[in-house]
């Protein structure tokens, strides 16, 4: 049986990868602002540092994974998206890298097959990799534009874990990520219910090669696998898990 932890438990992609996980009989410690064993807001400074350390205190051996999950979707407010996807992403992976050292564990980010697309704000993302928050936030702030600060939080992240995949492999942490495309999560269904982007989550679900929304289930599977030994030589890597939309939208790039 391994110890893992995770932020963003509560529903969605986060429940199922928390059901899977217990299922499975692993111990798993859950961070949330509810329904969690560790209460915490990951937009804060506060937040993320109560949040790492009540993890390293249920787990004083070291963990043997990490999957910082959490987060917010397009119809939430543009600088609350940067806090929570970004920034607390970020400090709760560097906070408890040293941690999972102990057990050489795996840590897994969910970013988003949105993250490859070409629309994004480069302002925002030099802010977020600059680590400046106060100054990313003000961007967001002034453009007030949900789904462009959606799209650079998971761009951010993940040039994130690509810049520092090699530091976390020399400490002994395996770092990487599962791109999720259209996933039937309530944060879908929250845009899916906003009048500015309901259009366009129609279009993108319609568009899915494999003709269907993705399920939390299909993302927690390949949260597994990341978790797992079976994935024991892969570093740095972006596993999408969208339907082949990646594939459809980029089919040059990879």
């Amino acid at each position: 049986m391994a110890i893992y932890a995770m932020t963003g438990g509560a529903t969605g992609i986060g429940a199922a990868i928390k059901q899977q996980l217990r299922d499975a009989g692993h111990e798993l410690i859950v961070v949330d602002i509810k329904d969690a064993d560790i209460l915490a807001d990951l937009s804060t400074t506060e937040g993320r540092d109560s949040a790492v350390a009540g993890i390293i205190e249920r787990s004083p051996h070291g963990l043997d994974g990490f999957v910082a999950c959490a987060g917010l979707g397009p119809a939430a407010p543009a600088p609350l998206l940067l806090q929570v996807n970004y920034f607390g992403a970020k400090a709760t992976l560097e906070g408890l890298r040293e941690h999972l050292a102990k057990k050489q564990g795996s840590a897994v980010l969910i970013g988003s097959n949105s993250g490859a697309m070409p629309h994004f704000d480069q302002a925002k993302i030099d802010a977020m990799l600059a680590d400046d928050e106060a100054h990313a936030c003000a961007l967001a702030e002034k453009s007030n534009h949900g789904q462009l600060a959606y799209l650079s939080s998971k761009r951010a992240i993940t040039q994130w874990m690509r810049r520092n995949a090699t530091a976390f492999a020399r400490a002994g942490v395996r770092l990487n990520a599962v791109a999720p495309g259209f996933t039937q999560t309530p944060l879908t269904d929250a845009a899916k219910a906003d009048p500015e982007l309901a259009q366009s989550m129609a279009q993108f679900e319609r568009s899915i090669p494999l003709g269907r929304a993705g399920q939390p289930e299909d993302i927690a599977n390949a949260v597994g696998f990341l978790l797992s030994e079976q994935s024991a030589f892969v570093q740095g890597s972006v596993l999408f898990v969208d339907g082949g939309s990646d594939a459809m939208i980029r089919p040059d790039q990879f």
